[in-house]
């Protein structure tokens, strides 16, 4: 089931959230270009490979520099897959939306992986540094609070 968004939904969403989101459409719109080129549908085809490219464009302007090499490297992968479409949308070929498919798909399940593993949360490992120093001097007891004696 595809999660509609409002523009408040997207701000209560993290950057990494809004990351997994666009993995999510980019591989759906890729799907339905690939159906519309066997349709021979080539207005909806180029609609949906423009929409693809915003969304690359999207993802690169999202990318961390200063997680190092990695992103540089995703960035290059960006853009081979915005040149690829490009390629597909004006030879109307899929052969190139599948490579792009294969590429996110590895990415995608990647980031996903991460996301869930909570790999690039530090705002969560500092709330537990600061919940355990907290807790040196108060027990939670299901919603009660006691002061240590």
């Amino acid at each position: 089931m595809t999660e509609v968004l409002t523009e408040q939904l997207v701000h209560q969403k993290s950057p990494q959230e809004l990351t997994k989101l666009l993995y999510t459409a980019l591989i759906e719109k890729l799907e339905s270009s690939s159906k519309a080129i066997k349709q021979k549908n080539y207005l909806e085809a180029n609609q949906l490979l423009q929409n693809c490219n915003d969304i690359l464009y999207r993802l690169g302007a999202g990318i961390n520099y200063e997680a190092g090499i990695v992103a540089d490297q995703l960035e290059a992968i960006y853009n081979y897959m915005a040149d690829r479409i490009i390629e597909a949308n004006m030879n109307k070929s899929i052969a190139p939306i599948d490579e792009v498919l294969s590429l996110i798909k590895i990415v995608a399940d990647a980031w996903n992986t991460a996301l869930a593993r909570g790999v690039d949360k530090p705002e969560k490992v500092m709330l537990k540094k600061k919940a355990s120093a907290y807790d040196q001097d108060f027990y939670y007891d299901q919603g009660t609070l006691d002061q240590k004696e």
